[in-house]
């Protein structure tokens, strides 16, 4: 649910130059493999709990796993299942980071679910626990990495359904499949929203804008992701692109990251969820999916207030957030160049057209065919 780079080695801007931006990152990144990740995976493993649903699973090759992050998402849960099962998905894994509302007890009575718990910092050690997950639940298999508020769509989902996609990213050798983050939000102030239930968010938050989207090259060092970005393939025909900001950077002031690697093949050379974004060692597609991102539901206000408080990540986003609203409490997200998402037969269609997703001429035709 985060929507942001990494707090710890990504959000701060690039020293001058690109040679040294590259330098620093794969730095700090090597830094990071060889000293800290390995205490911090000892730390991870010795506070792992299991709190329900089957230890191991035993899936054809061709199922998809969900892992999620999970804390207090009993108001997500509903309408996250709901959509993740009918795109096909076999199994869900939450990672629950400390959750105190209905979550776990609900998550107990769903025979599709197993629940890992580690209450250590959540901001530091996310990235263990979703790689430790794929690993264990999706081993030579796909891995589809979605936040709480995240709801996936792509081009040709009716055709294809998500067992069709994978077929295609299979057939032409892919192991990672992009998406860029859609910000939705509704017409209305954001405040007199801010009780509205999932169900009827997914309603009346059906309006985006990218008209503030910043597009990066794909290993362009100003993305501060080029230690893990090196490391993977991508396509040259249309190439991808890594976009910041949006809608959040125009009304905030945020440097949120708005491009991730949400479909992954858990391989043995690959090193999934590297980073909230990132996998490293994969053959990226050539066509993106579109995530879209429900940050501005369930009183984000409440919701960024505590975050502040509780000073789980430094990035500071949340900051400028309740900035933003103790400035203007009625703020709205919505302006003239705000668009309608008119559903997965048509919207991802129209985010191709304005230049949001990459996809090929070759998806393009065969989901055609």
């Amino acid at each position: 649910m985060t929507g942001t780079t990494d707090p710890s080695r990504t959000a701060a801007p690039v020293p001058s130059g690109p040679m040294t931006g590259r330098m620093l990152s794969r730095l700090l990144g090597w830094f990071d493999s060889k000293i800290g990740l390995p205490f911090d995976r000892l730390r991870f493993r010795i506070s792992l709990r299991h709190l329900s649903g089957p230890r191991k699973i035993d899936l054809p090759r061709e199922a998809v796993t969900v892992v999620a992050l999970v804390r207090d998402g009993a108001y997500y849960l509903d309408v996250f299942l709901a959509h993740y099962r009918a795109l096909g998905v076999s199994h869900f894994v939450f990672c629950d980071t400390g959750s105190t509302d209905g979550t776990l007890a609900q998550l107990a009575q769903e025979s599709d679910v197993t629940v890992l718990q580690c209450r250590l910092p959540w901001g530091r050690f996310e990235n263990i626990f979703r790689g430790y997950a794929a690993r264990r639940f999706s081993a030579d298999r796909w891995c589809l990495f979605a936040d709480m508020d995240e709801i996936l769509d792509f081009e040709g989902q009716a055709q294809l359904g998500l067992s069709g996609l994978l077929r295609y990213l299979n057939r032409h050798g892919y192991s990672a499949m992009m998406a860029q983050m859609l910000e939705m939000f509704p017409q209305a102030p954001l405040r007199s929203v801010a009780q509205q239930s999932y169900p009827e968010v997914q309603r009346s938050f059906c309006h985006y804008d990218i008209s503030a989207v910043r597009a990066l090259d794909y290993h362009d060092p100003a993305t501060c992701l080029g230690f893990f970005l090196s490391q993977n393939q991508i396509p040259d025909a249309p190439p991808p692109k890594m976009q910041f900001g949006g809608i959040r950077g125009a009304v905030f002031g945020e440097r949120c990251c708005l491009s991730k690697h949400p479909l992954v093949f858990i391989g043995t050379d690959i090193d999934p969820a590297v980073h909230p974004h990132v996998s490293a060692g994969v053959r990226v597609a050539d066509t993106m999916a579109v995530l879209k991102h429900y940050k501005f539901a369930n009183d984000p206000m409440a919701r960024d207030q505590a975050s502040l408080a509780a000073d789980a990540i430094p990035h500071g986003e949340d900051a400028l957030r309740v900035a933003g609203f103790a400035k203007r409490p009625d703020l709205t997200l919505w302006s003239q160049t705000a668009q309608k998402y008119d559903g997965p037969e048509t919207g991802p269609a129209a985010l191709r057209k304005a230049g949001f997703l990459q996809v090929s001429a070759r998806y393009l035709a065969e989901i055609a065919d």
